[in-house]
């Protein structure tokens, strides 16, 4: 018997909440029903986000730097950053390093000029990053971040996430939708959803080796 040859299997964002009703023993038959479960569904992509690192939400971008200018102004789907660089005419890429709101603040002289060697990233709803010494010359910043999850809106859409997701996703959806509808089942549920976020979580990870280099000083009499 032949197989399918096919790879492509998704489910929109109507057929993730039809499989989260039914492991609740309840189906979807109202435009409330599927309403409440979007809004359900978004609120743990927003959970995700604050679980940690979703690799798929991480893209790359850059920022134009100007001389006199430290502060730039960063999209408001930006969630954190991650690597950051500073990239000179010369197309060099120097790393900068990553400072706290306090580290930032104790700086006596903001004001200083120079090549840039650490960033402040302000968390806001629309958030900054903040370049210290501020810029002495036009450079180039390259770094990744993490961006919010794309929201569930039509049904019609499928979701922002990969597929080896989705068991996760009903899961959990299957979990939230408990609390407001099947409360007797809202442990079991939670404790499938947990197990199945930890092995996604675990293989959502980069497979690169690690490297240990030996550090050896010698000690002089």
């Amino acid at each position: 018997m032949a197989t399918s040859s096919s790879r492509d299997f998704d489910l929109d964002v109507a057929e993730i909440i039809e499989e989260a009703y039914e492991r609740c023993g309840l189906e979807m038959r109202t435009g409330y029903d599927a309403k409440t479960a979007r809004r359900s569904l978004n609120l743990m992509f927003a959970d995700w986000a604050n679980r940690g690192l979703n690799m798929w939400t991480v893209n790359q971008a850059t920022v134009s730097v100007t001389s006199g200018t430290a502060t730039y102004s960063l999209a408001s789907d930006y969630v954190d950053l991650l690597e950051v660089v500073l990239r000179n005419s010369n197309s060099v890429d120097f790393t900068l390093t990553q400072m706290s709101r306090s580290e930032y603040l104790t700086i006596p002289n903001k004001g200083t000029t120079g090549q840039p060697s650490q960033y402040f990233f302000d968390r806001q709803v629309t958030p900054t990053i903040t370049l210290w010494a501020t810029p002495d010359a036009s450079y180039t910043l390259v770094y990744y971040y993490v961006r919010r999850i794309q929201d569930a809106d039509a049904l019609v859409n499928t979701t922002d996430a990969p597929f080896r997701f989705l068991p996760c996703m009903v899961a959990g959806l299957a979990y939230y939708i408990a609390i407001k509808r099947a409360p007797e089942r809202v442990q079991m549920l939670k404790t499938l959803y947990e197990e199945e976020f930890q092995r996604a979580a675990a293989e959502d990870s980069n497979s690169t080796p690690l490297k240990l280099t030996p550090s050896i000083s010698y000690l002089s009499r």
